[in-house]
């Protein structure tokens, strides 16, 4: 626990040159507070709220609440019959910036899908002709569908592919591609959650080295004039900003795209317009986000969905109970 505990004071020192922030974030993780439920509205919501609600910000869409603190929306009705999901209030953070791609958006195709808040986000505010959600681990398979299934996320998709797969059968077919990375998950802390390792050098250089893969591979799904949404849940550099600028030297053809209603949270550690929510704002456990644009001119390939080795939304194959954000 001392290692894991250096390790944290050299991140905040990184993060922040400021010794009050620096002291604030080191307390945020080391003494979770707890965060405001977040609900994402799937259905028409009713006139009169079931919920306590919190002063919206004022980027938020109106298909976002963030409730009262002991609201429980997961016990209520309303959310076993999918008129909304639960999501921590840093996902609607990152997922925010896909209310900057303007419609119409043909294909949405999230990379690393599961449990599926961000692809409900993607759904709700695009309303895309297919939606397709990919999720390479098994076990979590099922609670994808489910949550899918059951907030009626039609016409939507759901495959279990290495990213490399559909970087070679099905290239420059996507409007919008997102991909929620697999990190070390540093802000799980913030939540009183459990992240082994999360600070280790070794930890952080395998995430980062594993999402420089994935965030290549589903560059060459993105349509010409098509956008690239990469996002974590973690606040180490070499897992954020250095993987876009990495990006960006290897596909020269993308830009990072200036969201305007996160620029009060614009990262002050790279000049590209990327965009970082912490713990210590008391609004979310913390997330990174950044959109980038495809700038090559030409059409976009029409997808043959016979193609792909997909698992319908509304098989019972693997229809079980699963999980949220």
């Amino acid at each position: 626990m001392k290692t894991h505990s250096n390790l944290l004071l050299k991140l905040s020192r990184r993060l922040f040159t400021n010794l009050d922030e620096q002291e604030k974030f080191v307390e945020a993780l080391t003494h979770p507070q707890r965060f405001n439920p977040c609900i994402l509205w799937c259905k028409e919501k009713p006139e009169l709220s079931p919920f306590s609600t919190e002063v919206a910000t004022p980027w938020q869409p109106e298909f976002i609440e963030r409730l009262s603190l002991g609201e429980k929306p997961g016990q209520h009705l309303l959310h076993e019959q999918g008129y909304f999901y639960c999501l921590d209030f840093s996902s609607v953070f990152a997922a925010s910036l896909l209310l900057a791609i303007p419609q119409p958006v043909n294909l949405v195709f999230d990379m690393c899908a599961a449990p599926g808040g961000k692809s409900v986000f993607a759904w709700k505010s695009l309303q895309p002709d297919l939606l397709i959600g990919n999720e390479v681990i098994g076990k979590r398979l099922g609670m994808l569908i489910s949550n899918l299934k059951r907030c009626q996320i039609e016409p939507s998709v759901v495959a279990s592919k290495d990213s490399s797969f559909f970087a070679d059968t099905i290239p420059l077919s996507s409007r919008l591609v997102m991909v929620d990375a697999p990190c070390t998950g540093q802000s799980l802390l913030a939540k009183g959650e459990k992240a082994p390792g999360c600070f280790h050098p070794t930890a952080i250089n395998k995430s980062a080295n594993r999402q420089k893969r994935i965030i290549a591979n589903s560059a060459r799904l993105v349509a010409p004039q098509g956008y690239l949404a990469y996002m974590t849940c973690t606040y180490s550099p070499e897992e954020n900003e250095e993987v876009c600028e990495w990006f960006l030297q290897r596909f020269p053809q993308f830009n990072a795209m200036e969201v305007k209603h996160l620029e009060g949270d614009r990262s002050h550690l790279t000049t590209l317009p990327c965009y970082r929510m912490f713990p210590q704002g008391g609004l979310g456990a913390g997330a990174f986000t950044v959109l980038f644009q495809n700038t090559e001119e030409g059409e976009e390939k029409v997808l043959d969905v016979e193609v792909l080795p997909v698992i319908w939304r509304n098989m019972n194959l693997l229809g079980a109970e699963g999980a949220e954000e």
